[in-house]
């Protein structure tokens, strides 16, 4: 047993306000890519080139979550979580994402079955709408570079919300645009492997456009809470000298102020010199800003850069000093305590805007065996998780609003680019069977829960 987690009273106290998750996404854990009426998706055809994917590894069958589901849901009944953030793919329900297509009955049948089990168990169910899962048919009519996308998503989100708004009443709209934008089309290290630098941005607009709409749709489908899931990371510089504060500055635009503002304060931040003008159309700002009922923030690690003068871009990202890694190396530092400075900095800057805040994502990998012969040990996992609980705390009483904190994630998964080689899980899946073994951090978790709730 791992025993009751090691904290204050007083840091107990404070994250008594706390409702606690757990997260996944579809394409990480479900499997069954031909099944069930599933069309294709950006992500497909990245795993069907060997190339991309670190081990080779294509998600199926992974930890099969299709077909098992209701273990799933057993496993967060006995950690004892209020909620279970987990995505719906767009292509089991509308396969090739093109306009006029009828959504497919077997996919909105197995979410029906997912969120069914979740009640049951008296966890609430809280889908993302979009974890990065564009049918390809859409990526090669320019994906979220083409504002017609918007349009498609809608349609996708209503077909969802028509069929589960009875009994989900809590969403999230799109996951980590910064990601899909950056590394999907910028740099080309995730689907849809482009590289178009700067010319990659006007994907940030039409996500964020994408979720404005889907906000609408929700509410006229009776949802309580809406939001989003913004991937964020406290920017620091490797010196003090002034290129260095100068490219942390130009990253924070770029990773973080990009999608706050916007969404917070319904302006972009200010572009000029990178050379980027939006394609903003009269009454875009104002969807994109529609008001949400809570602020999604998915924080890991912060980034340290360093300037240079020659590249295609003005920065370096190098290791941060002093810190220790998690197994991504040395670009994923272990610093809580730019976590709880990151969310101070949010409260400042948005204080008349911002949302309560959730931590829709939080967790590290750490190297574990691919099979699991007796329950594992991940004390790192477990330091991490205390460590930025701990910060979460001291934020929360310097004033910061935070009503939810989501672990990183429920189970092992397909860790997209790097495969099976990186596991986040609180429990251990072997890939090959399927089979699931709670470690010792599903305890350390469930303990805590259980403390704060006493």
């Amino acid at each position: 047993m791992a025993g009751t987690p090691e904290f204050t009273p007083q840091t107990l106290n404070t994250l008594s306000g706390l409702r606690f998750s757990a997260a996944t996404a579809a394409f990480q854990i479900e499997g069954a890519r031909a099944l069930g009426g599933r069309g294709r998706s950006i992500w497909d055809d990245f795993v069907d080139d060997s190339n991309n994917v670190v081990d080779g590894s294509t998600a199926d069958p992974g930890p099969d979550s299709y077909h098992r589901s209701a273990e799933d849901a057993a496993l967060l009944k006995g950690l004892g979580v209020d909620r279970y953030r987990f995505s719906i793919s767009w292509v089991r329900i509308i396969p090739d994402g093109k306009p006029g297509t009828k959504p497919n009955v077997a996919g909105l049948d197995h979410y029906d079955r997912v969120v069914d089990e979740l009640l049951a168990t008296g966890v609430t169910p809280e889908p993302t709408l979009y974890h990065w899962d564009l049918p390809v048919a859409l990526e090669s009519a320019g994906g979220w570079l083409n504002r017609d996308t918007v349009h498609r998503f809608g349609e996708y989100v209503e077909a969802v919300a028509n069929r589960l708004g009875d009994r989900v009443r809590d969403w999230y709209t799109i996951n980590e645009p910064a990601s899909t934008s950056l590394q999907g089309y910028a740099l080309g290290e995730l689907a849809p492997a482009r590289t178009l630098l700067f010319d990659a941005l006007p994907s940030v607009h039409h996500q964020l456009l994408a979720h404005g709409t889907a906000v609408g749709i929700l509410r006229e489908h009776g949802a309580r809470q809406v939001g989003q899931a913004i991937n964020h990371s406290l920017i620091l510089p490797e010196s003090d000298t002034e290129t260095d504060h100068a490219a942390a500055g130009i990253l924070d635009v770029i990773y973080n102020r990009l999608f706050a503002d916007p969404l917070l304060l319904g302006e972009y931040p200010d572009l000029e010199a990178l050379g980027v003008q939006m394609p903003i159309r009269s009454g875009d700002m104002d969807l994109i800003s529609t008001p949400c009922d809570i602020y999604g923030l998915n924080y890991y690690n912060p980034t340290t850069v360093r300037g240079v003068d020659e590249g295609p871009l003005p920065f370096d990202m190098v290791p941060t000093p002093n810190a220790e890694t998690t197994g991504f190396g040395p670009l994923w530092p272990i610093r809580s305590d730019t976590l709880r400075d990151f969310l101070i900095d949010m409260h400042t800057r948005y204080s008349c805007a911002l949302p309560p805040i959730v931590i829709s994502e939080n967790g590290a990998s750490f190297p574990e065996p691919d099979v699991c012969t007796e329950p594992i040990r991940d004390d790192e996992r477990i330091a991490y998780l205390r460590d930025h609980l701990s910060a979460i705390a001291e934020a929360i009483e310097a004033g910061v609003r935070v009503d939810g904190y989501t672990v990183w994630s429920l189970l092992d998964n397909f860790e997209w680019a790097h495969g099976y080689t990186q596991r986040f899980g609180l429990v251990h899946v072997n890939m090959d069977t399927g089979q699931r073994t709670p470690k010792s951090s599903y305890e350390w978790y469930r303990d805590l829960i259980a403390s704060v709730r006493v």
